[in-house]
């Protein structure tokens, strides 16, 4: 294994009409969540093509960074803000740091 670093990609569906409602919550985690010290970055990207679909990608220090995360205030505030605004539930991928080294980041 290169690198410790614990890569996300979370792929979120959300019901027609709620893209904006469920893009500015996670902005707010976004922001809120780049500040945490185990985080290296937390970027929001949405599908050019497909307008309903978000991918949040998420790159944490270590599992433990990963864990304290979603014990956060922002966190919780997202999850229950963005529950009602799903289309299907959430779907995450979790990846090991390969290139660059964790040194990179």
């Amino acid at each position: 294994m290169a690198g410790s670093l614990l890569v996300v990609h979370v792929h979120v569906r959300v019901k027609a009409g709620a893209e904006e409602a469920f893009r500015a919550a996670s902005l707010a985690n976004a922001e809120a969540s780049r500040r945490e010290p185990g985080v290296v970055r937390f970027d929001l990207l949405a599908d050019r093509e497909n307008p309903q679909h978000f991918v949040l990608v998420e790159i944490y220090r270590d599992d433990a960074a990963s864990a304290a995360h979603k014990d956060t205030a922002h966190y919780a505030a997202w999850r229950d803000a963005v529950t009602d605004l799903l289309a299907e539930p959430r779907r995450s991928e979790k990846y090991e740091n390969v290139s660059p080294g964790d040194a990179g980041w």
